[in-house]
């Protein structure tokens, strides 16, 4: 979801505001998602990278003071289960409890799966499966390794992605799901988030239906 601090300054707005547009523009791409019947959405909040900005601090923000309205408006009005990837040992105790709260309030919820990646990087998940594997008991590792690694990964419940669309302008990837994406079809705009629209989202998918996908056959 990139272009929120871009968009700040092209309207000559504070990058508080940008990110709450950028918030609610979230929960109408949700709310499309839900009427479409998509089961899974995935989307890039902050990166390990980003946790070094100076504006993280307006995300934090944001979060601590609108978490209530946002699980009112999606959680439970639209029947969303969240759950959040990433790492939580360098967060605040109370942005911890919130994801705490978030993910156990919509854990019995069905419509659809919205995991929020949130400090996370695939090179922090990487360790923390190579972590993980390595207290596996070597007597109860199954013949599919594989298998039993994809069942350390964060999103292990969750379809490998069919189509990603990054925001802002970038052609590049930002470390977002790489243990996930070999088959993934890509698609960038230079719209940026807050301004990215139910239309173009649409055309998207559109052209994507159009792909003869063949997963290297």
């Amino acid at each position: 979801m990139d272009g929120n601090q871009r968009w700040s300054k092209k309207n000559n707005i504070s990058i508080d505001d940008g990110y709450y547009k950028g918030f609610f523009k979230l929960k109408e791409i949700v709310k499309y998602c839900i009427d479409e019947k998509i089961k899974h959405l995935t989307v890039y909040a902050l990166s390990t990278e980003n946790l070094k900005r100076d504006s993280v601090k307006n995300i934090f923000k944001i979060i601590t003071s609108n978490y209530k309205e946002f699980l009112k408006e999606i959680i439970f009005d639209n029947n969303v289960k969240i759950k959040i990837i990433g790492e939580n040992y360098n967060l605040s105790n109370r942005l911890n409890t919130i994801f705490n709260k978030i993910e156990n309030f919509t854990v019995n919820n069905k419509e659809l799966n919205l995991n929020i990646a949130f400090n996370y990087g695939s090179d922090q998940e990487l360790i923390s499966i190579i972590n993980e594997y390595k207290n596996v008991d070597n007597n109860i590792i199954p013949n599919d390794k594989m298998k039993l690694i994809k069942s350390l990964m964060y999103l292990k419940e969750t379809p490998e992605p069919d189509l990603l669309i990054r925001t802002g302008g970038y052609q590049r990837l930002s470390n977002f799901l790489l243990l996930y994406l070999g088959y993934t079809e890509l698609f960038f705009t230079k719209t940026l988030w807050p301004n990215f629209t139910i239309a173009e989202l649409k055309r998207i998918i559109k052209t994507f239906k159009k792909i003869k996908r063949k997963y290297g056959l």
